[in-house]
């Protein structure tokens, strides 16, 4: 079966208005569910980054605690860069829905 063959409904061939209107009605549908799982995914990837940065301190508290100075000092040196990259992600996010509602 084709994919033209799934399409034309009655089998006559040709593709009826009533059919355009089906085929319309599914891309519609696809491109909602599509726009609801991307929000999503941007929504957790967001919320993992903000956790993040927001635990990155008590991890080098806990090394440190721990007893292991030297993990929390290469920790430590890393924290500029991985808040940096943190924060590019979760201002990217709301930019571009920022961006998304203005249109």
């Amino acid at each position: 079966m084709t994919e033209f063959d799934k399409l034309d409904k009655n089998g006559n061939g040709t593709l009826e208005p009533d059919e355009f209107k089906q085929i319309e009605l599914d891309d519609a549908r696809r491109r909602v569910i599509d726009s609801d799982l991307k929000r999503d995914t941007q929504r957790r990837l967001t919320t993992a980054c903000t956790a993040g940065m927001l635990l990155y301190p008590l991890v080098i508290l806990l090394a440190s605690g721990l007893g292991f100075d030297k993990a929390a000092e290469l920790i430590s040196n890393i924290a500029a860069v991985y808040v940096v990259a943190a924060s590019g992600v979760v201002a990217a996010y709301f930019g571009f829905n920022a961006m998304e509602a203005k249109k």
